[in-house]
């Protein structure tokens, strides 16, 4: 399976410590080596950065890991490669325009019963995660509209990706750029990081951080994982079926749904 990172602020924060600590886990501390991305919201502008290569020995990881790029969501992907070839096309997060904006997406699990259908929306790898972006942003352009309440379409991503859940294992990550929503079957987790700040150490790296002389009193920083990044903070783990939408750093909306309803 692969790993997600997702990170969503109330002002613009760099993702160095969480990302140093996820690419680890591919290629070294972890088998995801078949290729990694990452997505950093600026407005409604995207900075994007794939490599097929393990994130582990990427160069370009090496990069990103120490440019403190500042963003207020961003979506981040380490591959395991179950379906599609090994290649830059098949490496998430994938992204679209839909509406005028960007639209930033990246999936770990693996649906064994998920035909594409079709649509406006067309995949360009070979991967069933790249087909199921272009299904639900298919939907949601057949049946929604640009003026659409938040509310109308996440209510209509959770009933999708309820369907999906039914299929196999489907835990998701889908931003905006203004929102970002989550959605868990087997593993996720998140973290709040608020005033008072405190340190934090990496699971998979010695690295350490002290947040209090990063951030200011008002800043909100949540990041959510397939797996827990850090040794010494409490992560709240989702259940099967939780969804979560998350704005701002705060989540603003979430349920629960049956992971695989009969």
């Amino acid at each position: 399976m692969c790993e997600l990172l997702a990170m969503s602020a109330n002002t613009p924060t760099d993702l160095c410590f969480s990302f140093t600590g996820l690419t680890r886990r591919g290629g070294d501390t972890g088998p995801h080596k078949d290729g990694w991305g990452v997505a950093f919201y600026e407005g409604k502008g995207v900075r994007a950065f794939h490599d097929a290569d393990a994130s582990a020995n990427s160069r370009i990881a090496e990069v990103v890991q120490t440019h403190p790029i500042k963003s207020e969501v961003a979506i981040c992907h380490i591959r395991q490669a179950n379906v599609g070839s090994i290649c830059l096309a098949n490496t998430h997060p994938f992204m679209r325009e839909l509406w005028g904006r960007y639209w930033v997406f990246a999936h770990n699990g693996q649906l064994s019963d998920f035909h594409y259908s079709g649509g406006f929306y067309e995949p360009v790898g070979t991967t069933d995660s790249e087909a199921l972006f272009c299904d639900i942003l298919n939907h949601l352009r057949a049946h929604c509209d640009r003026d659409c309440p938040t509310e109308e379409i996440v209510e209509r991503l959770v009933r999708l990706s309820s369907g999906y859940a039914r299929q196999g294992v489907f835990n998701l990550l889908l931003s905006n750029g203004d929102w970002l929503f989550t959605y868990c079957t087997t593993k996720m987790a998140s973290i709040t990081r608020r005033a008072p700040f405190g340190p934090a150490r990496l699971k998979d790296a010695d690295v350490t951080v002290d947040f209090e002389a990063e951030t200011t009193p008002n800043d909100i920083v949540s990041v959510i994982v397939t797996e827990p990044l850090t040794t010494d903070e409490t992560w709240d783990i989702y259940q099967p079926g939780e969804w979560r939408l998350w704005r701002k750093g705060e989540v603003v909306q979430s349920g629960l749904a049956p992971a695989r309803p009969d």
